[in-house]
């Protein structure tokens, strides 16, 4: 069944806190690592990053987007103008590649009985439409590529780029064998 995929608002701060349980995801990031330097995260990881999602989210913030399986949060997707994720800013490998405003999605989150069946995938399309309706023409990620190799789940956060290629992504730059920049034309 092909999931259907919401903007994380308000109501339905619940299913997100469902789908990240009560470690956060990835060691009680909530989606903060991306979005603060290390030491300010470093000053709020667990308790705190959630508090600082909610309020992003209670004050009409739409930080990502929910991937449903019937009623039940499956997965997730960071979705930002680049400049919201402000780790980006310190990478070698993931700087800006020009000076053209991008929307970025940089980070997922899949349950683990979910993984596998095309999430990413249909998470990538509606941020494509999501985007463009808030003005974005382009698109960019920051997926790995595991070489046919096997990557512990936990490490692959940052998305795969045979579901950025599937979501209609192509390599606009490689800095890294294994880290392209990938873009989609919206």
């Amino acid at each position: 069944m092909k999931p259907t995929v919401k903007p994380l608002t308000p109501a339905r701060w619940r299913d997100f806190e469902a789908l990240f349980g009560s470690r956060g995801a990835c060691a009680g990031c909530w989606c903060q690592w991306i979005r603060l330097p290390r030491k300010e995260f470093s000053a709020v990881q667990g308790a705190g990053a959630k508090v600082l999602m909610k309020k992003s989210v209670l004050k009409g913030e739409v930080p990502g987007l929910l991937a449903y399986q019937g009623k039940r949060a499956v997965g997730w997707a960071a979705l930002a103008p680049r400049e919201t994720f402000r780790r980006l800013e310190s990478s070698r490998v993931l700087k800006p590649l020009d000076d053209r405003p991008v929307w970025s999605v940089p980070c997922f989150f899949t349950a683990k009985d979910a993984r596998g069946k095309g999430v990413t995938t249909a998470l990538l399309k509606a941020a494509a439409v999501h985007a463009a309706k808030k003005g974005a023409k382009t698109l960019e990620g920051y997926p790995i590529e595991t070489k046919g190799k096997k990557v512990p789940d936990a490490f692959v956060w940052w998305g795969l780029s045979g579901a950025f290629k599937k979501a209609g992504f192509k390599v606009a730059a490689r800095r890294s064998k294994t880290r392209p920049v990938m873009r989609r034309s919206l």
